[in-house]
């Protein structure tokens, strides 16, 4: 009896485990795990409508995705696009309409976001919180 409870609970183990990981991986869950934990901070920090949030959350994936391409890129090269990339993303956001004022305050939200993951992974937290 005991056997078949560990197998069960191994089976359902890995079972979830595996889930996660598609989930992980799936762009579309992720964009709304995203917009489910940051959309609600970046309303209240940055004083944006619930609309103007989510068109700065689709932005910002869209980014992302567009940085993760430029990774096979030279140093040079990657530097070169990723200012493209900075560049057209604030175009975007004014075109929301965002004032230069939010457009700041937006990329510094997003900064702190990076710098606070950066800081879990180094200090082994892994960022899951």
């Amino acid at each position: 009896m005991k056997k078949l409870l560990l197998l069960v609970a191994l089976a359902v183990g890995i079972s979830s485990t595996s889930l996660y990981a598609q989930e992980q991986r799936d762009p579309a869950a992720q964009a709304q795990r995203m917009k489910e934990r940051i959309k609600p901070a970046l309303i209240e920090k940055v004083k944006l409508t619930d609309e103007q949030a989510e068109k700065v959350i689709e932005i910002n994936m869209d980014v992302r995705r567009q940085m993760r391409e430029t990774r096979e890129l030279s140093g040079d090269e990657r530097k070169a696009k990723a200012v493209a990339i900075d560049v057209d993303r604030d175009k975007r956001y004014k075109a929301i309409p965002l004032t230069d004022d939010q457009v700041k305050a937006v990329n510094d939200f997003f900064d702190a976001l990076r710098q606070q993951a950066r800081q879990n992974r180094e200090g082994g937290n892994g960022g899951n919180r």
